[in-house]
C-alpha cells in the first residue's frame, strides 16, 4: 500500500480530515526547505505539496508567483527540488510527499528520468498542474510503473463526463480547485463547493481533497466537514516570506498546528 493510501486510511477509521499543506520549494531559502518539510510533519500535516518554482506560474495568484521567482533567484530547479525530497525521507519514512508542478520543467528533465528520480528520491505523487488527462497517459504509466500516484486537478467548470475521465486517470487523491481563478482568492463559497463533492464521489472512490480560498483553521475546518482533504498553499507562503529564512519552520509550525487544532475540534 502507498504511503498516501496508508494514510488516507488511518485517518478515515480516526475519524479524521487530512491536512495537505502546500509551500513553493526553495522560498525563503532552499537551505530551509528540508527543515520547513519536517516543522509541517510534527504540527500535523498529513501529506506535503512541494512546489517546483516555476517562471510562469499561470495557476497561480501573487504570492506563489513571488515565491517562485524568488527560489528561481537563488538556483532552485526540480532537481534540487528532487533531492530535497530525498533529504526529508532519510528521517521521515512515514508522510508522503506530493511534488506539484508544471509541465514545463518536468518535459525539460524527460519523463523517464523525472520518474527515476522522484522514485529514488521517495516521492509519493506528483501533480501537474497544467496537464490535461488526454495528455497524461503515458506520464501516469510511467509514474505508475514506479509506485507514485498521478494527482488530478477537478475545478468547478468540469463537467460530469470529464470528472468521470480524471476519476479514471487519478490515483492516490483528487484534487477539486473551490472556485474559478488563481491561488491565493478570498472570497470562497461552500454551497457550490458541496454540491460538486457529490457528484464527484459518485464516480470515485478516491479521496478528495479541497484547496484554493482556504486561508486559515476556521474556512479550514468548515471545509473538512464536506471534504477528506484540505489544501491550504498561498496563506503558509506569505508567512514564510515575513520575516527571516531562519525563523521559517518555526512559523510555519505554529500556523499548520493552529489549522489541524481547528479541524479536530468537536
Amino acid at each position: 500500500m502507498s504511503r498516501i493510501a496508508a494514510t488516507f486510511e488511518r485517518l478515515q477509521a480516526g475519524e479524521r480530515k487530512a491536512l495537505i499543506p502546500y509551500f513553493t520549494a526553495g522560498d525563503p531559502d532552499p537551505a530551509v526547505t528540508v527543515a520547513i518539510m519536517h516543522a509541517l510533519a510534527r504540527a500535523g500535516a498529513d501529506v506535503i505539496e512541494l512546489g517546483v518554482p516555476f517562471s510562469d506560474p499561470m495557476a497561480d495568484g501573487p504570492v506563489i508567483q513571488r515565491a517562485s521567482e524568488r527560489a528561481l533567484g537563488k538556483g532552485m530547479n526540480l532537481a534540487r527540488v528532487l533531492g530535497q525530497v530525498g533529504d526529508f525521507r532519510a528521517r521521515d519514512a512515514r508522510t508522503p510527499v506530493v511534488v506539484m508542478s508544471y509541465a514545463n520543467p518536468i518535459e525539460a528533465m524527460g519523463w523517464e528520468r523525472f520518474a527515476g528520480e522522484a522514485a529514488a528520491n521517495g516521492v509519493d505523487g506528483v501533480l501537474v498542474v497544467d496537464y490535461p488527462p488526454e495528455e497524461a497517459h503515458e506520464s501516469a504509466a510511467l509514474l505508475e510503473q514506479r509506485g507514485i500516484d498521478a494527482i488530478f486537478l477537478v475545478a468547478p467548470t468540469t463537467t460530469d463526463a470529464r470528472m468521470r475521465e480524471l476519476a479514471a486517470a487519478a490515483r492516490g487523491y483528487i484534487y477539486y480547485v473551490s472556485l474559478t481563478g488563481v491561488t491565493g482568492a478570498t472570497h470562497f463559497d461552500l454551497a457550490p463547493v458541496e454540491e460538486k463533492l457529490k457528484r464527484l464521489r459518485k464516480l470515485t472512490r478516491l479521496p478528495i481533497g479541497v484547496g484554493f480560498g482556504i486561508r486559515d483553521g476556521a474556512s479550514a475546518k468548515a471545509v473538512a466537514r464536506i471534504a477528506d482533504a484540505v489544501v491550504i498553499g498561498s496563506a503558509l507562503v506569505q508567512l514564510l516570506a515575513e520575516g527571516d529564512a531562519a525563523g521559517a519552520p518555526e512559523r510555519a509550525a505554529q500556523f499548520v498546528a493552529g489549522v489541524r487544532q481547528a479541524m479536530d475540534a468537536r
